[in-house]
């Protein structure tokens, strides 16, 4: 993403619709990643497979500030042999999001340490994360404020931004409204970034 940046670009440089936002897509396996991911795209339900290795497709804004914005969204495997892997991806990204099933709490704790992990890894310091609440349609699903607490988000330090977006994959409820929070937040990082730059 380096060079053009450097080169005394304007943040406004940076985001003009010619320029590429990265988003990664994490979570465990079933979450509804691939589902959420071809929501975005196709706007309509596809019949996913489990993901072996990642999915890489671009997006383009449709609605109100993302209109025209290009996104590129890496979908990774959320299988436990796949995990190792999730670093090497969110290395440079712009943005995270992470996929959680509302209604699994059997295995929220595991959801709790993989997303823990992610975000307090020290390149990851900065990067903003939507933790998208999905599968909300079904019965005993978790609301947001619950799946906050189980993820322990408050552990976060104070400058990482988050937020947890209720969403149903399967009919696209929640996903672009997700979509254009996470893009404020990469904004908001973007800017605080330069300020602190200025301060040294």
């Amino acid at each position: 993403m380096g060079s053009a940046v450097g080169k005394g670009g304007s943040i406004l440089d940076i985001f003009s619709p010619f320029h590429q936002i990265h988003i990664v897509m994490l979570g465990l396996d079933s979450a509804g990643k691939t589902t959420a991911l071809y929501r975005l795209k196709f706007d309509q339900y596809l019949n996913t497979v489990p993901t072996i290795g990642f999915n890489c497709e671009k997006i383009k804004g449709q609605t109100g500030k993302l209109k025209g914005t290009n996104f590129v969204f890496w979908d990774i495997g959320g299988q436990d042999k796949l995990r190792p892997l999730w670093r090497s991806y969110t290395r440079c990204t712009d943005g995270i999001v992470f996929v959680v099933d509302s209604v699994d709490e059997e295995r929220m704790e595991e959801a709790k340490m993989e997303l823990l992990r992610t975000a307090k890894s020290p390149e990851n310091a900065s990067v903003p994360f939507l933790i998208l609440a999905n599968k909300q349609d079904l019965p005993g699903a978790k609301d947001p404020k619950e799946i906050a607490s189980l993820l322990v988000l408050d552990s976060l330090s104070s400058g990482q931004l988050w937020h947890v977006q209720p969403a149903c994959a399967v009919i696209g409820e929640g996903l672009n409204d997700g979509l254009e929070i996470l893009y404020n937040m990469i904004l908001k990082s973007r800017r605080m970034a330069k300020q602190s730059k200025r301060k040294r």
